[in-house]
């Protein structure tokens, strides 16, 4: 797989929970979590809007996989879009099973750019792997409920070097949801 020039200045990275820490644990069958992948959808296509065309995935389970598959399927239809993925160790997706290990190679498959941030898995391999996101990036979309988490150590450092945060309270949308719901 080429490796290409990343241009910063155009380049969107995502941080999110794992399906444990989404609303519905990120059950797909979920009007809530329907609701938050639309909601990650229409950013992805307003970045793109506004003049970004390279994304990085950071390929761990949940928001990071959704945001990949989606930036894939616009790609098949706009080959100016590019996606790099990230991943913090070789042999990282391993462990993977179901839909989620299918996502895994799909994207690493068909990503423009495949970067092996460590070697091997050591402790702090996830928060390099955030680190090289942020670094290599201009904007940060995240998906976040719990600021105690790699998520919320990523908006932090991506606020610490002045870049562009797109933030989604998942705690709010879901909230907003339930009381919809209850009023209906």
């Amino acid at each position: 797989m080429d490796k290409f020039l990343i241009d910063k200045s155009r380049t969107v990275c995502f941080s999110g929970h794992r399906p444990e820490g989404l609303p519905d644990r990120g059950d797909n069958n979920s009007y809530v979590v329907k609701i938050i992948k639309s909601m990650l959808y229409k950013e992805i296509i307003d970045s793109i809007n506004g003049g970004y065309n390279c994304f990085i995935t950071g390929l761990a389970r949940g928001v990071d996989l959704w945001a990949g598959e989606m930036v894939l399927e616009i790609k098949s239809q706009n080959s100016s879009i590019k996606l790099v993925a990230a991943a913090p160790y070789k042999g990282h997706g391993d462990r993977m099973r179901g839909i989620e290990k299918w996502q895994f190679g799909n994207i690493i498959h068909k990503a423009d750019s495949v970067v092996y941030v460590s070697e091997e898995y050591h402790r702090s391999c996830m928060q390099k792997r955030n680190e090289y996101m942020i670094d290599n990036s201009d904007k940060l979309i995240a998906m976040i409920s719990d600021y105690k988490s790699g998520t919320g150590q990523t908006v932090r450092y991506a606020k610490s070097k002045g870049i562009h945060t797109k933030i989604f309270d998942l705690n709010r949308i879901a909230d907003t949801y339930d009381q919809v719901s209850i009023n209906n």
